[in-house]
């Protein structure tokens, strides 16, 4: 008989406005939506890093500590599509890849090199129809960026470090797992390697 335990691997596309946490831990956020919500996960499930509240996408959940600590290390890309205020230009592209300097709990902090580049269609990712503001108030535009670090709203840092700041934060893939699935939607995998 063998004392392995089996443990559980999961795809969420988490939606806007969702919290990535499955039980409330404080009560201050009663009001809050968990992804407890919107799937009955096995007891021990924890997200592997984090979506903010506003930001929606790809989230990987498992039971295994040793997975998620190896998914949120450096050798893992994570690809994100943001919504920026304004059209990106070549400039501001330049610099989101060679590094810009963002503020971490009170101190500067450049960031590492990284991928970043202007997209203009998004009809593969299954996006939630979402308006972020009305046309009035100017253009806006999309990039994708892919790190291999993961700082505390460090996206929506670095965009706004270059004078586009972000409107709509999609993760859409971690490593080779990409957003395919539907808003809302979990399915349970056998490894997330």
């Amino acid at each position: 008989m063998s004392n392995t335990i089996k443990h559980h691997h999961f795809i969420l596309h988490k939606p806007y406005g969702y919290l990535s946490q499955l039980i409330n831990n404080q009560n201050k956020r009663r009001n809050k939506r968990l992804l407890g919500e919107l799937f009955d996960f096995p007891e021990g499930t924890m997200a592997i890093g984090r979506l903010d509240e506003n930001s929606e996408g790809l989230l990987l959940l498992t039971t295994n500590g040793k997975v998620s600590e190896e998914i949120r290390s450096a050798k893992y890309e994570k690809e994100y599509y943001a919504q920026v205020d304004g059209i990106i230009n070549p400039e501001a592209i330049k610099q989101l890849q060679e590094g810009v300097e963002i503020g971490i709990n009170g101190k500067k902090y450049k960031t590492k090199p990284c991928k970043a580049k202007s997209i203009t269609n998004l009809d593969h990712i299954p996006l939630a129809d979402r308006k972020v503001r009305d046309e009035r108030h100017g253009p806006t535009s999309w990039l994708s960026i892919t790190l291999t670090e993961g700082k505390f709203r460090q996206v929506r840092k670095m965009t706004a470090a270059v004078g586009f700041p972000t409107l709509r934060l999609v993760r859409v893939r971690i490593a080779n797992i990409k957003l395919n699935c539907s808003v809302g939607e979990v399915y349970e995998v056998n490894n997330l390697h």
